[in-house]
């Protein structure tokens, strides 16, 4: 467990570490360098690098946990990756639907495998399952994410590349929008921003602004019109 600095959840919790870039919104990847660095360090968890690695031992982690949370699944890798075997997959959210005291937000890029193991899972209330919309091209995640049985969806638009246009917000309980940061990373305009929120605020999603971005993220800042968007779902 880790305690996090991601706006939007309280900790990080990561059964799974290393990915593989398959779409515009992983050119810029925070957790390829991070693990990278890690592994410089000689970090165990990533001696491997940023190979996509399980760690059985820290699946029943959240059990031991007292003080409830709201908890980020796999901030360094995605649990649906190609690489990671069904029953690893099963038995973290066995663990998810034991610990019912957290909040579990689970964030994907691959929802075809989300689609593939949905009868193998179960969806315990306090599971959140998102995808990540950056660009057009990745609505179609969305089509998965309705399809799945979690009680909480969500869309997790960061880094926003481009204007999306209108969004089919149909079932989707809350949206978290955010800029690109660090070096080489690719502006986000404002109004590509308020389009989405103006949407939310039209079809009553929960709208959660987490940051402009730039390579000086936090003189950038977080308000919009004048105001910090944290809203939640309920």
């Amino acid at each position: 467990m880790a305690t996090s600095a991601i706006e939007w959840t309280d900790t990080t919790w990561n059964p799974v570490t290393g990915c593989k870039k398959i779409s515009a919104g992983c050119v810029n990847c925070y957790a390829e360098k991070m693990a990278k660095r890690l592994c410089a360090m000689k970090n165990k968890r990533y001696s491997n690098g940023f190979q996509v690695t399980c760690h059985h031992d820290l699946v029943d982690a959240p059990l031991k946990w007292r003080k409830k949370r709201m908890v980020f699944v796999n901030s360094m890798s995605d649990i649906f990756h190609q690489d990671v075997p069904c029953q690893f997959i099963c038995s973290v959210f066995e663990t998810m639907n034991k610990a019912i005291q957290h909040r579990f937000q689970v964030l994907t890029k691959r929802p075809e495998r989300l689609d593939e193991i949905e009868d193998h899972v179960s969806w315990s209330d306090n599971i959140w399952m998102g995808v990540t919309v950056e660009n057009r091209a990745a609505l179609s995640r969305m089509d998965y994410l309705r399809r799945s049985g979690a009680k909480t969806k969500f869309l997790s638009i960061e880094p926003l590349l481009e204007p999306l246009g209108e969004i089919d917000l149909r079932s989707i309980d809350w949206v978290i929008v955010g800029g690109e940061s660090g070096p080489g990373y690719r502006p986000m305009e404002r109004e590509w921003v308020t389009e989405i929120r103006d949407q939310c605020i039209a079809e009553a999603v929960p709208f959660f602004f987490k940051q402009w971005g730039t390579t000086r993220k936090k003189k950038a800042g977080r308000l919009l019109d004048g105001r910090i968007w944290n809203e939640f779902p309920a």
